[in-house]
């Protein structure tokens, strides 16, 4: 499938067709210190002026959602914890989206860097493309060296099995809704993003890596906590990476050449 489509906004006596909408997608769990920046950062980018922001709140107890709601972003609860599960929630709760976008609710991912996350996608020269820390920026102390370790591994273990060219699997990501779907998703810990990547290179779709700036994130981590906690997190990771090598979807969404 080619992407011809253009960014939302463009002049309707151009003769171009509207963007596709887009939903961005933010899993949450006790964010309350950042969500609100965030979705606000969200939505003052203009490709998201025709789409909007799902906040999955993932048994939060801090009001992230109220503060969430208030800041502009549509409220989804998921009770199952783990970061899967809430992504997944989001993405079917966009039910009239083409595209989604997919980034933590920390602030430690950049809205400001949501068109060039999205331009490989619109422009039809990629069908998944994930904004990569390695190639970007990281700010100091926002990753511990075991989620470094860990993520360095994940992506050399991606480049050998699945002869994917991957630098980081970084959160902030898009994908067309219909192709996502069609990965049949099942990875409903901190191995979903993982798993999106290997399947779709199992699935033969367009895979590309775009530099993204990440900052210190704002409260406790979930992941790096501790080092029994970063371990635990890096064997899920790693565990899908090879789950998934003779994976074959059983429906396959048609992709961008």
């Amino acid at each position: 499938m080619t992407l011809t489509d253009h960014p939302a906004g463009d002049n309707p006596g151009s003769g171009r067709r509207p963007g596709p909408r887009i939903a961005a997608v933010i899993p949450a769990l006790d964010e309350a210190q950042s969500i609100a920046r965030v979705v606000e950062g969200l939505r003052a980018q203009a490709l998201l002026a025709s789409g909007e922001i799902i906040v999955v709140d993932n048994g939060s107890t801090d009001g992230t959602g109220e503060i969430a709601r208030k800041a502009g972003a549509r409220v989804v609860r998921e009770e199952r914890r783990g970061y899967g599960y809430a992504c997944l929630a989001g993405v079917l709760a966009a039910d009239e989206a083409e595209v989604i976008v997919l980034l933590d609710g920390d602030a430690a991912d950049d809205p400001d860097d949501l068109p060039r996350v999205l331009e490989p996608l619109l422009a039809g020269e990629a069908d998944l493309v994930v904004g990569s820390r390695a190639l970007g920026s990281r700010a100091r102390g926002s990753m511990t060296w075991q989620q470094v370790f860990g993520n360095h591994l994940a992506a050399f273990l991606m480049r050998a099995l699945y002869g994917v060219r991957v630098s980081d699997v970084g959160p902030f990501r898009t994908i067309r809704r219909d192709h996502l779907l069609a990965l049949e998703m099942r990875e409903m810990t901190y191995g979903w993003p993982s798993e999106m990547i290997v399947k779709s290179a199992r699935a033969g779709y367009n895979y590309r890596e775009v530099p993204v700036s990440y900052h210190q994130r704002v409260g406790v981590s979930k992941v790096g906590d501790t080092l029994v906690r970063s371990l635990e997190v890096g064997w899920r990771i790693i565990s899908t990476v090879l789950r998934y090598s003779r994976w074959t979807p059983r429906k396959t969404a048609k992709v961008s050449r």
